[in-house]
C-alpha cells in the first residue's frame, strides 16, 4: 500500500480562494502516495463552506470545525484527525503544482529531512496596479529579505512554507503553540530543528501564493506581522531572528532623527548632522527600493514598478511600527497551549 498523506487546510472566510486551492489538491498526483484532505473551517461567515461543499463528494475530502478560529488550533485539530503517516500543512491562499506533494516527499526522503516544501511564487490578486505592486513587494528580496520563504530557492532551511512533515515528529513535540496566532510555523520549525531534525526547501516544485489585493491591505498585513513579532518575542524568542527586527530599527532611527532635527532648529543649533543622518537612512532606503523597482520593471515590462520604492518604504515602516506597538501591548500572549488539545496529541503520540 502507498503511504497516506493527510493534507491539513485551515480556512476562515476564504470564499475567494478556497475552490482554486482545493482544485489543485484533489488533482495531486498519486503515483507514490495516497491522500486525505482535512479542511478545518473556523466558522466562516462568507461563502467558504458553500464553496467547499461540492468537494465533499470526493471521499478523500473531510470538513472539520475549528471553534478557536486560529491557524495553530486548526493545525492541531487536523493533526488529531489525521490518519496518514505524513501531514501536509497548507494554506487556502495558494495553489499547488500537481506534483507538489510527491516532489516534497521524494526530496524529504532523499535529504533525510523531517519536512520539505517547495518554493513559493508570489502572484497578484488581480491585474490592477495596486495588486501588482503588493505582489512585487512581497516577492522582492529587499522588501522581504533574502532568507524569506518567498525569495529562497533550495537547500536546508530554518523554516519552510507549505510543508510536508513526518507526523510523528509534530506529535512528539506536542503540536503547534496555540498562543501564537502568527509565527506558529516559525516556532514549530525552530522546535523541530532544536530536536535535531532537518528541514529542506526544494526548487523542483512550487506553490503560487496570492498576495494582498492592494497596497493598503499589504501595509495592514505588514503592521500585524510586525506586531506579532514583538508578541512572539515574549513567547518563543529563540525562533525569532535579527532580520525580523530590522524594520523596527529603521522606524526608531527615523523616529529619533525627526524630533532631533526639530529641536536643533528650535534651539538654533546646527541641523547638519541630523539632516545628513536622515538623508542617508531615507535616501539609502529609497535608492535600494529604486534598484528593486528598476529590476522589476525590466522583468515585468511594467512602468508601474517604478512606484515600488515607495511601496517598500511603507511596507517596512508599517512592519517596524507594528513591532514597536507590539512591544508596548499588555502581556496577554503567554506560552499556554490548549490543555485538552495537548493531552489528545500526547495520547495519540503514545499509540
Amino acid at each position: 500500500m502507498k503511504p497516506l498523506v493527510s493534507i491539513i487546510l485551515p480556512t476562515y472566510n476564504e470564499a475567494e480562494h478556497i475552490a482554486n486551492a482545493l482544485l489543485t489538491l484533489v488533482a495531486q498526483r498519486q503515483t507514490l502516495l495516497d491522500f486525505e484532505i482535512l479542511v478545518v473551517d473556523g466558522g466562516s461567515s462568507d461563502e467558504t463552506v458553500a464553496r467547499i461543499t461540492p468537494f465533499l463528494a470526493d471521499n478523500r475530502v473531510t470538513l472539520l470545525s475549528n471553534p478557536a478560529r486560529s491557524a495553530p488550533a486548526a493545525f492541531n485539530i487536523g493533526l488529531r484527525a489525521a490518519t496518514g503517516e505524513y501531514v501536509c500543512i497548507l494554506g487556502a491562499h495558494a495553489k499547488y503544482a500537481d506534483d507538489y506533494i510527491e516532489q516534497c516527499y521524494r526530496e524529504m526522503l532523499l535529504h533525510d529531512a523531517v519536512g520539505c516544501s517547495g518554493r513559493v511564487i508570489t502572484v497578484s490578486a488581480d491585474d490592477s496596479t495596486s495588486a501588482r505592486l503588493a505582489a512585487w513587494c512581497l516577492g522582492n528580496a529587499f522588501a522581504s529579505s533574502t532568507r524569506s520563504i518567498r525569495t529562497r530557492t533550495e537547500g536546508f532551511a530554518e523554516t519552510i512554507p507549505y510543508p510536508l512533515f513526518r507526523k510523528a515528529a509534530l506529535l512528539e513535540l506536542g503540536g503547534y503553540n496555540e498562543s501564537l496566532v502568527r509565527n506558529q510555523d516559525n516556532d514549530m520549525n525552530h522546535r523541530l530543528r532544536a530536536a535535531g531534525y532537518r528541514l529542506y526547501l526544494t526548487a523542483k516544485t512550487h506553490a503560487t501564493y496570492c498576495a494582498r489585493p492592494d497596497v493598503k491591505s499589504l501595509w495592514s498585513y505588514a503592521y500585524r506581522s510586525g506586531k506579532w513579532n514583538a508578541l512572539t518575542l515574549r513567547v518563543s524568542p529563540a525562533c525569532m531572528r535579527v532580520r525580523h527586527f530590522i524594520p523596527l530599527v529603521f522606524v526608531l532611527c527615523i523616529g529619533a532623527l525627526i524630533p532631533a532635527l526639530l529641536i536643533a532648529n528650535i534651539t538654533h543649533h546646527s541641523v547638519a548632522l541630523p539632516c545628513l543622518a536622515l538623508l542617508v537612512i531615507v535616501g539609502g532606503h529609497l535608492l535600494l527600493g529604486s534598484i528593486a523597482g528598476l529590476e522589476t520593471m525590466i522583468r515585468e515590462h511594467r512602468v508601474a514598478a517604478l512606484l515600488l520604492p515607495l511601496v517598500i518604504f511603507g511596507f517596512h515602516f508599517a512592519y517596524g511600527f507594528g513591532t514597536l506597538s507590539g512591544l508596548f501591548l499588555p502581556s496577554r500572549c503567554a506560552f499556554n497551549r490548549n490543555a485538552a488539545g495537548l493531552a489528545a496529541l500526547s495520547a495519540k503520540s503514545a499509540l
